[in-house]
């Protein structure tokens, strides 16, 4: 089944060749294209698996937008995208719940593949952003980012899911927090949905965030992948 696809951003043609691209992959489909964050909220009823959001759009802007469409019930992911590098966006789009931050230079595979993984309840960050989000906390400025879950919704966390939580904010994938604990990767994703279940999380991205929050992971080194 093709991947549903909403496209939103102000500019037209970029929001025509964003559509176009996608379009033309045999497993997404764009269902529906829209100008400013407003219209993307109201186009709720298109049900897109994904939305490739841009940032700065009149009437609403993406991170507005964003807040407001992943706060619904059985919310689509939402794949960031932007010209401007800044810390503010990134940590914006974070906590609004997007699932993804790539810069709109990104080649289009790299894009692609992004919505394929945003849409697998996986998340992925522009590498630049990655730094920024690693500096950010390695600067001592990273508290708050997400402050809405604490040490109770942790107590209900089992010892295996505290281990998956902290081995997912140090950046490694299901495969090797696998080998990490010996166990099968069936059984990762199946503690990583746990304690996303539990914490009342969307994905990695904000399982990283918390886990920093709260002091459970210390920033990677240069390079590090979330």
């Amino acid at each position: 089944m093709s991947l549903r696809v909403l496209v939103v951003d102000d500019q037209g043609v970029v929001r025509a060749g964003f559509a176009a691209m996608i379009d033309a992959e045999e497993d997404m489909t764009v269902v529906g294209e829209a100008a400013d964050g407003a219209a993307a909220v109201r186009l709720e009823e298109l049900a897109p698996d994904v939305v490739v959001m841009d940032v700065r759009m009149p009437v609403l802007d993406g991170i507005a937008a964003t807040r407001i469409i992943t706060g619904r019930q059985d919310a689509p992911r939402v794949l960031v995208l932007t010209t401007f590098d800044l810390d503010s966006y990134v940590f914006d789009a974070l906590r609004a719940g997007a699932s993804g931050f790539l810069l709109k230079d990104v080649h289009p595979a790299e894009l692609l593949q992004g919505i394929r993984v945003v849409a697998a309840g996986e998340s992925v960050l522009a590498p630049s952003a990655t730094r920024r989000l690693i500096g950010h906390y390695s600067s001592g400025a990273g508290a708050g980012i997400r402050a809405d879950t604490g040490p109770r919704e942790l107590d209900s966390l089992t010892g295996s899911q505290r281990n998956v939580l902290t081995l997912v904010a140090s950046g490694l994938n299901n495969s090797e927090i696998a080998e990490e604990l010996g166990i099968t990767v069936g059984t990762v994703k199946s503690h990583v949905n746990a304690l996303l279940r539990k914490l009342g999380l969307r994905d990695r991205v904000q399982v990283t965030i918390l886990a920093y929050d709260l002091g459970l992971a210390r920033p990677n080194p240069p390079g590090a992948h979330l």
